[in-house]
């Protein structure tokens, strides 16, 4: 008999070393599965050419499973199951011990390699008796011959998840902490499993535990090729997130910004009803950075988010959150991942109300982003009018209450607000390949500003200044955004003229001013603020034409002279900050 665990209480326990369990087809019942005990004294009279093609067919009966996982959730459940329907159970370290405690009987993997587990646990698996009871092909009759001539017991069922790798990078465990918890065998025996998905199922994630019971509840106790199939899938992708998980911190650790090979993984959070458009498929994925935001934000009500609603809600808290909490109230009003108003205030309600100001009519079916717990009063305000999603880091109870008078009303809670300055990388599809770069952490108030003309700013338009900026980091190229009082007053974006951007946001300025009925344009007074350089003086006369005062901008033209005359000329104060915010 193959030894037990110590405390273990299994009892006529079938010895793992001299027997396994071969399935074959019997022609005379038809599709029933019979099980034949194969021992070494048999090995001799066994005529292995002739057992064939027809062993190991689908679907696979289940004899004999291994278990060695960190995530314990549901597995008590699921051994139990597995016991009552006689199937052995092979484990290693803490996963036996856990299961044990339980009452669970268990064969040490130690018991098939006759190695105990050394080197702090790195050691455990790596060895033919496991890997090949994961690899051999069952109707192969040289595989079953290696099988026989050594010993080796298939494994049927192989259930694994990883070390938490990802959990520690989350919470920036120190670097020898992240290198224990790199698994190195679950891998690699994930992978044998899925290679020989035609004999083994492997299963990688706690959540399908039950779609496992079902399985094997529905086939008498075994597993169908499909269920197989897509199992295998699932185990090459958690692979895949998990190394390029590891790989990418590694990268960021030596300072490779692009690495010649580069990953990238995701969990999916939500199948969405359809892309851009109803024609395209779309889903929510996860990634293992967990930024704050609309991805890991807990949906307190409302309607599924449609993938419009996800690109713009992401837009809008990103922007919100260039405004520290501590210092002001902030409020950003998006439509197609551009803002149509944001403000700062000592109050959100003020802050909103400026935002709205800005452009009440592209605000209808917007998206509203909050720097701050979301407050009674602001809830009121914002209902008001049609808002597809709020954003906000949390919520007042009052405030959730108001909101839930409107069913439709997806109100979203992050917990935080995303770290403008926190490293990453954005990427998007081109054809053949991905584009990927840095995050553009550049912040206003790391910045030096050079004020380049004849006049300074005053600290109330270099404040304004300062608060444009941050908004024009987040509109489509080529942006030009006019403030006034810590608010936009016009927004210009996507244009492919400068010049453009200037004329929409002088023209959008205007238009609001008529729709309020008030009696001078808001652009009187105003400063501007440009995405990138004025290549030519026009962009910035078309700015002062309107009103505005002061400008702030890259610089970095050849014709920068140029400009810096034009801006003396009009009187106008100017700035340059030496950093582009180009955005497409």
């Amino acid at each position: 008999m193959a030894s037990m665990r110590r405390g273990s209480k299994c009892e006529n326990r079938r010895s793992s070393e001299t027997t396994f369990l071969i399935q074959r087809k019997d022609a005379k019942r038809s599709g029933d599965q019979q099980t034949k005990i194969w021992n070494q004294e048999e090995v001799a009279e066994c005529d292995i050419d002739a057992l064939g093609a027809e062993m190991f067919e689908a679907p696979v009966r289940i004899t004999r499973a291994l278990i060695s996982v960190s995530d314990k959730s549901g597995l008590i459940d699921l051994a139990r199951f597995l016991v009552e329907r006689h199937i052995q159970i092979v484990s290693t370290g803490g996963t036996a011990r856990f299961l044990e405690e339980a009452g669970i009987c268990v064969v040490d993997a130690a018991d098939l390699t006759h190695f105990p587990e050394m080197m702090d646990g790195r050691i455990k698996t790596l060895h033919p008796a496991i890997h090949g009871g994961l690899l051999a092909v069952r109707s192969d009759p040289a595989h079953l011959a290696a099988m026989l001539a050594h010993n080796i017991a298939p494994i049927d069922l192989l259930v694994v998840n990883l070390y938490p790798f990802e959990d520690s990078l989350r919470r920036k465990a120190p670097v020898q902490e992240l290198i224990e918890n790199i698994d190195v065998g679950g891998p690699a025996m994930i992978r044998g499993a899925a290679k020989n998905h035609a004999d083994v199922v492997v299963i990688v994630d706690p959540a399908d535990y039950p779609g496992l019971v079902r399985e094997l509840e529905q086939n008498d106790g075994s597993t169908r090729l499909p269920f197989r199939r897509k199992a295998a899938q699932k185990a090459y992708a958690r692979t895949a997130v998990y190394d390029a998980t590891i790989a990418n911190w590694l990268a960021r650790e030596i300072g490779e910004e692009n690495p010649d090979w580069r990953a990238f993984g995701g969990r999916l959070k939500t199948r969405l009803r359809y892309g851009e458009n109803p024609h395209q498929s779309a889903g929510l994925y996860l990634t293992p950075e967990l930024r704050a935001g609309v991805a890991t934000a807990r949906q307190l009500q409302g309607k599924e988010l449609s993938f419009n609603n996800i690109n713009d809600t992401d837009a809008a808290y990103e922007l919100v959150a260039e405004f520290d909490p501590a210092a002001t109230s902030a409020v950003a009003i998006i439509k197609h991942a551009n803002p149509c108003g944001v403000a700062q205030a000592p109050t959100l309600l003020e802050a909103y109300n400026q935002a709205l100001a800005c452009d009440p009519v592209s605000a209808f079916g917007g998206i509203v982003a909050l720097n701050r717990r979301l407050d009674a009063a602001s809830a009121q305000r914002i209902i008001e009018i049609f808002t597809e999603v709020i954003i906000a880091p949390e919520a007042e109870d009052e405030a959730i209450e108001i909101i839930g008078s409107k069913k439709n009303l997806r109100l979203l809670l992050a917990g935080a607000l995303p770290d403008p300055r926190s490293p990453g990388i954005t990427m998007r599809s081109v054809s053949g390949g991905l584009l990927t770069q840095e995050r553009d952490r550049a912040v206003i108030d790391d910045l030096d500003l050079n004020s380049v003309t004849a006049r300074h700013p005053t600290p109330s338009e270099l404040s304004d200044l300062k608060f444009a900026w941050r908004v024009a980091k987040h509109v489509k190229s080529n942006a030009i955004v006019y403030a006034n009082n810590g608010a936009t007053i016009g927004i210009g974006a996507g244009q492919m003229s400068r010049v453009d951007s200037s004329r929409l946001a002088a023209r959008k300025a205007n238009e609001t001013a008529l729709a309020t009925g008030r009696a001078s344009p808001l652009t009187l007074g105003f400063v501007a603020a440009s995405d990138a350089f004025f290549p030519f003086p026009d962009g910035l006369l078309e700015a002062a034409a309107g009103g505005a005062t002061a400008v702030i901008q890259p610089g970095g033209s050849v014709r920068d002279e140029e400009v810096i005359a034009a801006a003396d000329e009009k009187g106008l104060a100017m700035v340059f900050t030496g950093v582009r915010h180009f955005k497409h």
